[in-house]
């Protein structure tokens, strides 16, 4: 009975854990020596055109040059390594914070001269255990002379081995590790204004919260440093503020987009027209705009259905319900089985202990 119980705590165990299950990318620290959970390290070989003494490539480039800069990847492990190479035009999320490694985020519609355009780099590069490998990276300029920054991020990932990915598919939570590099692109010293423009107010949700976003555009190619948002949510009717959100010391990349939330602060989203007051500074520059928007009754209903703070207020949700019953339902199926092998095997094995008794005792 002892083993029965300890079979059906595994199965259990083994179930509940099988519903949940994900893997995170965790950028490493920018130091080219600190190299172990990466598995390998990295060495920027700086061209004579390196602008600055820094852990990335700012690069002094001329109109339709082509170049080619170089990453030394060192293994010092006793095994053969492949490192991933992700080439990343520079965007912006929606907490003011650069991304310069892979995403979903969109590209804004101003951007002319995409990273991923000019920068070219293999996908793969292996390198043999406690050796060293060059990583070389394409650099191809526009014909036309350009003011402002061309920007974006080499990241560096080490691929998973067979037996690496065998163990991760029993892993709830998968941590990998990557390098980022930046490479900032310019000709000339010619400044540029960076410069907003607010492109649409809309109803939408971040992380399963309702939210307003307010979705704005820096149109110039240049970095748009300590940035300030404020927005207020007004009933279309009145001056009332429903919703606010105010947050300081963003930064947002050249030519780039980003969908500020507003939060709805854990309430039910309502259709109707709505009045959005929005004011941006940087430094002694401002922007204000005034956008009116609506919220359609399709969109209220979809995004409170999804909402995970409205949960209680939506009463049962059947379809969980549903699906814990037909889990439980195979869960008991399972016990059942094991439990009825357990017994039959029991029975069996008392079966023949009988059956020699009585032999031993005709004897």
């Amino acid at each position: 009975m002892k083993k029965t119980l300890q079979y059906i705590a595994l199965i259990i165990f083994i179930s509940f854990n099988s519903f949940i299950g994900f893997s995170q990318i965790t950028y490493a620290e920018e130091d080219k020596n600190a190299g172990g959970a990466t598995g390998f390290i990295y060495e920027i070989k700086k061209p004579e055109n390196q602008k600055q003494d820094i852990g990335y490539f700012d690069l002094r480039m001329n109109p339709d040059q082509k170049q080619t800069v170089q990453i030394i990847l060192k293994n010092p492990t006793d095994q053969e390594i492949t490192v991933e190479v992700s080439l990343n035009g520079a965007k912006t999320n929606m907490n003011g914070v650069i991304e310069y490694g892979p995403t979903n985020l969109k590209k804004d519609a101003s951007l002319k001269y995409d990273f991923t355009d000019i920068v070219k780099a293999p996908e793969k590069v292996t390198i043999p255990a406690q050796s060293e490998k060059n990583l070389d990276i394409a650099i191809a300029m526009p014909q036309a002379s350009i003011d402002g920054k061309i920007v974006g991020g080499i990241q560096l990932k080490k691929a998973d081995t067979k037996e690496e990915k065998e163990k991760q598919k029993g892993a709830n939570v998968v941590n990998k590790y990557a390098y980022v590099i930046a490479m900032v692109l310019t000709e000339n010293d010619t400044e540029v204004q960076p410069n907003l423009e607010l492109n649409k107010v809309y109803a939408g949700q971040a992380n399963y919260r309702n939210v307003v976003y307010t979705d704005l555009s820096n149109v110039e190619a240049n970095f748009l440093d300590n940035l300030s948002i404020e927005t207020q949510i007004m009933s279309e009717k009145n001056d009332e503020v429903i919703y606010e959100t105010k947050k300081a010391s963003m930064r947002m990349a050249p030519n780039s987009n980003m969908t500020f939330p507003t939060s709805m602060d854990g309430e039910k989203m309502v259709a109707g027209k709505y009045r959005a007051h929005i004011l941006a500074t940087s430094g002694d520059r401002k922007w204000e705009w005034t956008e009116d928007f609506e919220i359609t009754n399709e969109e209220a209903d979809k995004f409170n259905r999804s909402d995970l703070g409205l949960v209680q207020e939506k009463g049962i949700n059947w379809v969980v319900i549903v699906g814990i019953a037909v889990g439980i339902f195979a869960l008991i199926l399972i016990v059942f089985f094991i439990i009825r092998a357990i017994r039959k095997n029991s029975e069996k094995t008392r079966k023949n202990e009988q059956r020699k008794n009585r032999q031993v005792n005709k004897k």
